[in-house]
């Protein structure tokens, strides 16, 4: 963490440039950090970026204490309603997961993606202001249903099972909004028997934005995705907001003060 106090602004993206200082944060996360590559990422620039982004908004949480007079970014999120997603023809999701489940619901749909905090940051506010400017966000288009990929790292599902089987039996999306990972890439979670699942490791295991969408009420879909690019396996989280009650609603908006 920098010596000085965070001074944090959280607000949209709004200029190319501020599309660029996500996409070189999520390069030192996503590439530096996690080893994951993909068609688009620029190495010379390190800027992680995809096709996606051009259609998207980009939840930005800047230090004005650090990285000169314009502040750095140190956190982003990504986001996508679904009436952005009727213009661009589909979810980033949707390469991963079949979202029939969701898009058949007729609800208010936010797909949130590329979620990441400068390794400076964790285990301070910095996440609780991207949640903060995230419920904002959601309150401001009344949105319902919040969904998106989360990553474990690493694409060794032996070393994965606890973790994965956990999920699966305790942690199963209801039917009427339960995705399921693409037949072509299906990766069973169901692999241990829950009554063999060592819990406290499993938890210990669980990447933790995972473990606090669990927290908030969050559910999974069915089976998991090995993304051989990014270097993570995948499962696609779901929160229903109708859901969470007024504890969980504290949690989610924390930081905001």
């Amino acid at each position: 963490m920098s010596k000085t106090q965070p001074k944090f602004e959280l607000r949209l993206a709004k200029s190319e440039a501020d599309l660029r200082a996500a996409q070189h944060l999520r390069y030192e996360v996503f590439v530096d950090e996690l080893g994951g590559s993909g068609d688009l990422v620029d190495h010379g620039d390190r800027l992680e970026r995809d096709e996606f982004d051009p259609f998207y908004d980009h939840l930005l949480l800047i230090d004005r204490a650090r990285g000169g007079d314009d502040g750095e970014v140190v956190g982003v999120y990504r986001l996508l309603r679904d009436d952005q997603a009727e213009k661009l023809g589909r979810y980033y999701t949707e390469g991963e997961y079949d979202l029939t489940a969701l898009k058949a619901s007729g609800r208010k749909l936010l797909e949130l993606g590329r979620s990441c905090v400068h390794p400076d940051y964790r285990g301070g506010t910095a996440l609780m202001h991207l949640w903060s400017g995230l419920a904002d966000y959601v309150d401001e288009h009344k949105i319902e249903i919040l969904f998106g990929v989360a990553s474990f790292h690493g694409t060794d599902i032996e070393a994965l099972k606890a973790p994965l089987s956990l999920l699966h039996h305790r942690h199963l999306a209801p039917e009427t909004l339960r995705v399921r990972a693409l037949a072509s890439q299906f990766q069973p979670m169901n692999l241990v028997a829950e009554a063999d699942i060592d819990r406290p490791a499993a938890l210990k295991a669980t990447p933790a934005l995972i473990k606090a969408y669990l927290r908030l009420g969050g559910f999974v879909g069915e089976g998991a995705f090995v993304d051989h690019a990014f270097n993570t396996t995948d499962v696609c989280l779901i929160l229903d907001t109708s859901a969470m009650n007024n504890t969980r609603r504290a949690i989610y908006r924390r930081g905001s003060g």
